[in-house]
């Protein structure tokens, strides 16, 4: 089994608001192995993109990580400097953001946005060499060299996912992490988009953070899943074994809710909404949906725990 490379311990962040912390995330805790891909699904507002901001050390007021430990080859994220941690992104962990017109500089050509990463790092290139560096770089995302003189308005969206791919891959990073990295594409281009992000994480030797909530998406592309909900992990499972005999109750919901070739028939969906992360309920948050609720749910939070080899599940059912 390869080494663990990222290895994410209770991690806690709060956005602060007059009426007191919204707990966006609430004490997750996973590991993620050298070159594996880990997938995070769930429904929107449940901490997906805060946590991969937090994995980056990009939380800014007025959100702040409460406490917890981002272990990256064994050293804490959470305890570096900002001058630091500078060096660490882009440098061994690189984020490729939701919605690429909003990462890229409009009125800079893509040439010059790869080379300020570069720059910023102190790496030291002539003229030719970071031609030819910017050029392969494009080259490895399936974009012409043209496209180093062109800025961002004259690109195609799935164009500009490609150039951001191209930034976050221009240090070899050790993992990349992808918020809906396809989310305003269509699906013919999303498909590209994915082959391409798979293809540079297996050239680099990456491990890969997908995030979405895309489930047929996730089940083509990634080794295991973590269900969140409410801010917390409700299930961490290999893919194939959550598809076949999912074990939490939201995961159960999850994948009936999906449409099939197979039965016709109406679309099911998740009755009720999620909790309030304002004034989290006490015992389970997913109680009120859950259809196996029990008197023990209201009262005390389940953990994640172990239940079968290499799957995890925070459910008292269990």
């Amino acid at each position: 089994m390869n080494p663990a490379i990222l290895d994410v311990r209770d991690l806690v962040v709060h956005y602060e608001t007059s009426r007191g912390p919204v707990q966006a995330v609430n004490g997750i805790s996973f590991t993620l192995r050298e070159g594996e891909r880990l997938g995070l699904v769930g429904e929107s507002g449940s901490g997906k993109s805060t946590m991969a901001l937090a994995l980056m050390r990009l939380i800014r007021p007025p959100g702040r990580i409460v406490s917890g430990e981002v272990l990256l080859e064994g050293e804490n994220l959470v305890t570096y400097s900002e001058e630091a941690m500078r060096r660490v992104r882009l440098g061994r962990i690189a984020l490729v953001a939701q919605g690429a017109m909003n990462s890229l500089n409009p009125v800079l050509r893509v040439k010059q946005q790869i080379a300020d990463g570069l720059a910023d790092h102190r790496v030291r290139l002539s003229s030719r060499e970071l031609d030819e560096r910017v050029r392969d770089l494009l080259e490895s995302v399936g974009l012409r060299r043209d496209v180093a003189n062109m800025y961002p308005h004259e690109l195609s969206g799935g164009m500009k996912q490609r150039v951001c791919i191209a930034i976050a891959i221009s240090l070899r990073p050790k993992l990349i992490i992808a918020d809906e990295p396809t989310s305003a594409l269509d699906v013919v281009v999303q498909r590209q988009v994915m082959d391409t992000l798979l293809k540079v994480q297996e050239d680099l030797g990456a491990s890969i953070i997908l995030i979405g909530h895309d489930m047929g998406l996730m089940a083509q592309v990634v080794d295991r899943i973590g269900i969140m909900y409410a801010g917390n992990l409700a299930e961490v499972s290999g893919v194939h074994d959550l598809f076949r005999v999912p074990l939490h109750p939201y995961s159960k919901l999850l994948i009936a809710s999906l449409p099939s070739l197979e039965v016709k028939g109406a679309f099911q969906g998740i009755p009720g909404l999620p909790p309030s992360l304002l004034n989290r309920p006490v015992g389970c948050s997913f109680r009120s949906r859950c259809p196996f609720a029990m008197d023990r749910c209201a009262v005390v939070e389940p953990l994640l725990r172990e239940v079968e080899p290499a799957r995890r599940v925070a459910c008292h059912l269990y």
